[in-house]
């Protein structure tokens, strides 16, 4: 599949809606229109819009004290994505700005992915290599204050990001423990999201950590190197998402173009018929046939499912590890005039069998859990029920009553050894599996099996490049221009 495409196709089935300010010319849905009942700028609410304003101007006039009016109407936008989900949210300039530097791979902070929730930012993951991850920040640990203020009284990401050699200080909770400070030394983070080793003569592991722009660019320079190394071709790949919070849909739906030859992979669904997409694979796996296991956990979330459920669906691969985060829904940032945006969710997204995992998640075919002495040992509160499911004002799912119980984070050697053992033998871990769990060390930092693999370095996700067709060696391109004001990005997926 030719990326190209898809990224662009993806922005023009986007674009005529769901811009935020229309001129009088705009084509608005009327009655007749089969998008009408979808529309949500077919009836503008006068009433109210006269009534917030009656409001605004009222405590710009009468309030005790003066007011930013900048402040007010941020805090107004704000207030009105509360009643959202929460990966619906507003940035502005400098958090959009941050957002955005975050695309490009390069940006000066701690790397870490955060979901912010109330008075807290709770860390979904911290990226592999990075200042979070080699302070020991876990993924579910709750930050409650930053260089001693309280999340509720400050910008809340924005404290975290810096020059590159400052110290920041974060008040962290984790488990029933007492709160206690950690102190981080920002750094420049450039992250490189994959990464590979051979586990043994014809048997290849490749880490995504998260899906970003060059995500699909470096998987087949690995996996091209890797069967190099195997004379042609592999016997099996063990591919580890294992805390992959999510990213760019395109570059899952590339990754999952490389591995398959036909099928689809995933269609999106929202209000408005135009956002409506539907991505099938293109011939040519890169894999040759070659079995594949994926390694899932609690913290792989978003486009990382979209990625299993399409392998597993068109039986491609199996999965083994534990229950997904259960995130199916996918955002587009809305750029506005004056440099702020919105990030919206958009749509859900479907996989191939036309499942819904949104608030459930993924089931592995092969599930593993942590021994019974690590269970409830040194287990972030936060972790006891680390999903989607647990989200205050998350959508609620197709088939959300009959999920189980959450998933949990599996980290350490433990799991990509019993996926080797699988992928060798399938059923021979599973059998074991009955009778007693799979070793899992308990629920830590991203995962970092992947510690001893050749190293490149690590990074964030959200704006596609195109690349070239498959099988050939991708180069990725430079990233699009900053789109036009009042247009949206491309749709990404935000993680957690």
């Amino acid at each position: 599949m030719r990326v190209a495409r898809l990224a662009a196709a993806l922005l023009l089935a986007l674009s005529p809606a769901m811009t935020l300010a229309q001129s009088a010319s705009d084509k608005v849905p009327t009655a007749d229109d089969p998008d009408a009942k979808e529309s949500v700028t077919s009836r503008v609410p006068l009433d109210e819009i006269r009534r917030f304003v009656a409001v605004y101007n009222a405590v710009r006039a009468a309030y005790v004290d003066p007011v930013d009016d900048k402040q007010l109407m941020q805090s107004a936008v704000r207030g009105l994505l509360l009643e959202l989900d929460p990966h619906s949210t507003y940035f502005d300039k400098e958090d959009a700005q941050a957002f955005d530097e975050q695309a490009t791979g390069a940006y000066e902070g701690i790397g870490v992915e955060l979901l912010q929730q109330d008075n807290v930012l709770k860390v979904v993951s911290p990226i592999d290599d990075t200042p979070a991850a080699r302070a020991g920040i876990r993924a579910g640990d709750l930050i409650v204050a930053i260089d001693g203020k309280p999340i509720s009284a400050i910008e809340a990401m924005e404290p975290l990001r810096g020059v590159a050699g400052s110290k920041v200080v974060l008040t962290i909770e984790r488990g029933d423990g007492k709160p206690f400070d950690v102190t981080v030394v920002r750094e420049t983070i450039r992250v490189t999201s994959v990464r590979s080793k051979m586990l043994e003569p014809g048997y290849a592991y490749v880490r995504i950590s998260t899906f970003q722009a060059d995500t699909a660019a470096d998987f087949q320079k690995h996996l091209n190197q890797l069967q190099a190394q195997s004379g042609g071709r592999l016997k099996g790949l063990v591919l580890d998402l294992r805390s992959n919070p999510g990213g760019l849909l395109t570059a899952a739906v590339q990754v999952a173009d490389d591995l398959l030859d036909k099928g689809g992979i995933v269609s999106t669904r929202g209000r408005i018929s135009i956002s409506d997409a539907k991505f099938d694979a293109t011939p040519g796996d890169l894999m040759k046939g070659a079995p594949v296991m994926v390694l899932v956990d609690a913290g792989s979330a978003s486009a990382s499912e979209v990625l299993a459920g399409a392998l597993r669906d068109n039986q491609r691969a199996r999965v083994i590890g534990s229950r997904t985060f259960g995130k199916g829904s996918v955002q587009t940032v809305l750029p506005l005039d004056n440099g702020d945006s919105v990030k919206l969710t958009t749509a859900r997204y479907y996989t191939p069998s036309g499942r819904s995992i949104q608030a459930t998640g993924i089931l592995p075919d092969v599930e593993l859990a942590p021994e019974p002495s690590d269970v409830n040992k040194d287990v972030p509160a936060s972790l006891v029920d680390y999903s989607e499911a647990s989200l205050p004002g998350h959508l609620r799912g197709d088939d959300e009553a009959t999920a189980s119980k959450a998933g949990v984070v599996l980290s350490g050697e433990g799991p990509v050894q019993s996926a080797l053992r699988e992928l060798k033998q399938p059923g021979s871990v599973a059998s074991v599996a009955k009778a007693k769990p799979a070793t899992a060390a308990a629920p830590a930092a991203a995962a970092t099996a992947h510690s001893a693999a050749a190293r490149t370095e690590p990074a964030k996700p959200e704006a596609a490049a195109p690349a070239a067709a498959k099988p050939g060696p991708i180069t990725p391109e430079p990233s699009p221009a900053p789109a036009k004001a009042d247009s949206p990005k491309p749709p990404v997926d935000d993680g957690k």
